[in-house]
């Protein structure tokens, strides 16, 4: 499938640079009259550096097309072509677009002090709950779409992880040694419950709540955390939008890089 930025007209397409060092690629704009770089309201977004900064991306123009070029020994995600060669088939709408589930959270209630009742985050890797202090366990209960997860059992561990299957290369495969193509994977940190993950199907809701804290809730690579405390609950599933990435040809399979 080519590259459909969301342009209905001739007009150029509106690019934005995000990433430490993305002012070196400008030069490589000027060949590209049909490509006007921008400070706001883009179609794409070309993101130069690796995994965290196309995670950073995504969170800033969450549903905009992401273009991840390569500049950083770690980004398993990103494009490892030239940068020329990825500004060319931007330009000639020759790239292919790729599209990847995400998550959402709602978390109740907020912490003291927060406004509001609940909020709700997303997330295109994984929401990442830790024990809040290094001495103190967290101890959680999990519910699948209601029903209770072993019988209701209390989950003692340093905490617990939810991603999707572009995430699970991350910490999910750090826990489990193993990544997944389709679902939402589970899985909880230094536990000695019988069961250290699952896999279940993407429609699924799974609600986290925490019976002993403290605990922090981080995702992604967002600079904040929320802290967490006895009988916060965490309600997660599918975010209703994909994060889209325009890449140079089909995408291999998730535990190889592009």
């Amino acid at each position: 499938m080519t590259q459909d930025a969301g342009k209905t007209d001739d007009r150029p397409l509106r690019v934005v640079l995000f990433g430490a060092e993305s002012r070196e690629l400008r030069p490589l704009f000027e060949p590209h009259p049909g490509l006007l770089l921008v400070d706001h309201a883009p179609d794409v977004v070309v993101s130069y550096g690796g995994d965290g900064t196309l995670l950073a991306a995504e969170l800033r123009w969450p549903g905009l097309p992401k273009v991840p070029v390569l500049n950083s020994r770690l980004g398993h995600r990103c494009i490892p072509h030239p940068a020329p060669e990825v500004i060319g088939a931007l330009a000639g709408g020759a790239l292919t677009r790729c599209e990847y589930t995400k998550l959402e959270c709602e978390v109740h209630p907020p912490e003291p002090g927060r406004p509001g009742s609940d909020f709700t985050l997303t997330c295109l890797n994984e929401i990442n709950v830790h024990m809040g202090r290094i001495n103190s366990a967290v101890r959680f209960r999990l519910w699948l779409d209601g029903h209770p997860f072993d019988g209701g059992a209390e989950i003692i561990g340093d905490g617990f992880v939810a991603c999707t299957p572009f995430g699970s290369t991350a910490y999910f495969n750090a826990i489990t040694k193993g990544v997944f193509s389709r679902g939402i994977g589970i899985a909880f940190k230094a536990t000695s419950h019988r069961t250290s993950h699952l896999v279940v199907p993407e429609d699924v809701t799974a609600r986290f709540v925490i019976t002993r804290g403290p605990a922090l809730l981080a995702f992604d690579n967002a600079p904040e955390y929320v802290s967490l405390n006895a009988d916060d609950e965490l309600v997660v599933r599918r975010h209703p939008q994909n994060a889209v990435l325009l890449t140079c040809g089909p995408v291999t399979p998730l535990h190889e890089p592009f």
